[in-house]
Formats: C-alpha cells, sequence, structure tokens
C-alpha cells in the first residue's frame, strides 16, 4: 500500500462490493453507479495497493492473494464505520441494564430523585440509580469525564459549558411541630425573628441564610439557635421541638406532622435544574433518563398556609 492518503471511504466501500459481487456490473448496480465509474474506481484501487485485486475468470472475476487478506479486516472496518455514524437504536427501558449516576445534595434528592425513583423501577428494572456526592466545583470536570450523569443542582450554579434545564421553582415555608404555640395562625414580623429557628448550612456550620440577609436588609434579625448541614436533620428536629426552619416547600409537602405557614417575611426562592454534558445530550438511554425526571416533578407543591 503506498499512497494510503489518496484512498478515501468510498473507494473503499466500491472494494467491499467488488470483492462481494466479484462482478463490476452488479457492483455498480448495489452501489448506484455507473459501470464507468466502477471501473474507474477499480483503477485507483489498484494503482492504491500496488496490486490487481481482481482478475478476470471464466466465473468473473477473481481475487488476487493480496484481495482475500482483505476481504475480512475491510469487511470488519466499515461495520465499525457505520455503527460509529448511524443514529443509535432506540432505547428499551425495560430490557435495559444502565446504571445512571447523579450528583446531588440531599435536597435533589429528597426533591427530585425520591419522586423519580418509582418511574426507574416500574419502567427500567434491569437499571441501577447512584447517588454521588454533589461537589459544585467539581461537577463540570466529572460530568466532562463521564463519571457522573446528571447533576441536580440550582440554576444559578450550572457550570459554564454545560447544558441544563430548568425543573422547577422553589420557594420557602414556615414550618414547625403541630400544636406550636407561635404557629396557631401567621406569625407577626416581630414573632417571627423571636422564634428559635435551625438554619442548613451545606458546607457545615453557618448560622445566616437567604432569610437573614432579607431580615438583614430591613434591619431586623432571627435568633438562629442550631445550624445542620442536612435538610433531613432540620426536619427531624422541628417535629420534635419548639424549634421552627424556613424550609423548601417540596420537602414539607407530605410531612402530615409539620405545621407549615406562610411566613410574614417575602424570601426569594430558587430554581431547581438538572445539568449534563453535550457528550451525553443526544444519548438515547440519557434522553429518557431526563425525561421521566421531567414528568416525575411536574406537579407543582401543596402548601397549607
Amino acid at each position: 500500500m503506498h499512497n494510503f492518503h489518496r484512498l478515501d471511504l468510498n473507494l473503499l466501500v466500491t472494494l467491499d462490493v467488488l470483492l462481494s459481487e466479484r462482478n463490476v456490473t452488479r457492483a455498480a448496480a448495489r452501489l448506484n453507479l455507473s459501470q464507468p465509474s466502477v471501473s474507474v474506481q477499480l483503477g485507483k484501487l489498484r494503482e492504491a495497493f500496488d496490486d490487481p485485486l481482481l482478475l478476470p475468470g471464466a466465473r468473473g472475476m477473481l481475487p488476487t492473494p493480496r484481495a482475500d487478506e482483505l476481504r475480512e479486516p475491510l469487511r470488519n472496518a466499515l461495520e465499525t464505520i457505520k455503527r460509529a455514524v448511524m443514529a443509535s437504536d432506540p432505547f428499551d427501558p425495560a430490557s435495559a441494564t444502565n446504571t445512571w449516576r447523579v450528583a446531588a445534595a440531599d435536597y435533589g434528592e429528597l426533591a427530585v430523585l425520591l419522586p423519580t425513583l418509582r418511574r426507574l423501577r416500574e419502567r427500567a428494572p434491569g437499571t441501577r440509580l447512584a447517588v454521588v456526592e454533589g461537589q459544585p466545583a467539581r461537577i463540570a470536570k466529572r460530568a466532562e469525564d463521564g463519571e457522573i450523569d446528571l447533576s441536580l443542582q440550582t440554576m444559578d450554579s450550572v457550570p459554564q459549558g454545560l447544558r441544563a434545564q430548568k425543573l422547577f421553582d422553589e420557594n420557602y415555608v414556615l414550618v414547625g411541630r403541630p400544636g406550636h404555640p407561635q404557629l396557631g395562625r401567621r406569625p407577626t414580623i416581630k414573632q417571627f425573628c423571636s422564634m428559635e429557628h435551625v438554619v442548613i448550612s451545606p458546607t457545615g456550620g453557618g448560622f445566616v441564610g437567604v432569610t437573614d440577609a432579607v431580615l438583614e436588609a430591613a434591619g431586623l434579625s432571627r435568633r438562629v439557635v442550631l445550624s445542620v448541614p442536612h435538610f433531613l436533620v432540620a426536619i427531624s428536629v422541628v417535629k420534635t421541638t419548639d424549634l421552627v426552619a424556613m424550609l423548601p416547600a417540596r420537602l414539607v409537602r407530605a410531612e402530615p406532622a409539620l405545621k407549615q405557614v406562610k411566613a410574614p417575611v417575602d424570601v426569594p426562592g430558587y430554581a431547581m435544574g438538572m445539568v449534563w454534558h453535550e457528550r451525553s445530550h443526544r444519548d438515547p438511554s440519557h434522553q429518557w433518563l431526563r425525561e421521566q425526571i421531567v414528568e416525575a416533578v411536574a406537579r407543582d407543591p401543596e402548601v397549607d398556609t
């Protein structure tokens, strides 16, 4: 082979058909080309391989030893190229065995993955779901390297270069235990500030949140007496003590052991979304997973005020 760089894919396809048909006329018909065009291509192939490749015979053209050597590896190579460039087969969730890896904090686990889980178990029982730690600073790199399929996070924290889709808008409600002496009705701002609050500090140890920023702008402050890193701990605390908390509505909508009221201060909510890398965007199984998540979280939370 002296002129590899002069070959193109069309010539190799022609050679594959010629080796199969051993007849220029039949090969031309399969390739939807004229017989002279195929003869010209055969001439280019002979020059490139420095070998006759196919010789006239009593019952059609006969492959040379070099052509016989080429037949199987050429067929395999063309099949590999075809699989690489052709569209993927439709995703069948019933027979799928994917293991999906999703980065999420406990809010994403509770508000997004928990309602999605039933759909996955019912519709794709052979698949598995691994929830991994969010680590916001490493999301882009982990998605690029294929370590995670999705990240669940707020839309204002989407890393540059990743795709994202908004799932829903979240808002905060004031929660406490049923029978809480100060939650019989919507509290005044003075009552709100005097209550003992628990806050969620994802990085640990913080006593200031978005609620405190709003209060500070109005020249007010509240009594924050407990800081925890996880929402589930905060929910357990307010269920069993007289501490209260400002929690995302979706986390507490199905908690009968919590009293939910509208806070006397307008605290801005946030948009929750899912994030993924371009490398997964058109993958049928990935598209299916995203669809299941969107459908599972489509219902707005029902919050008593």
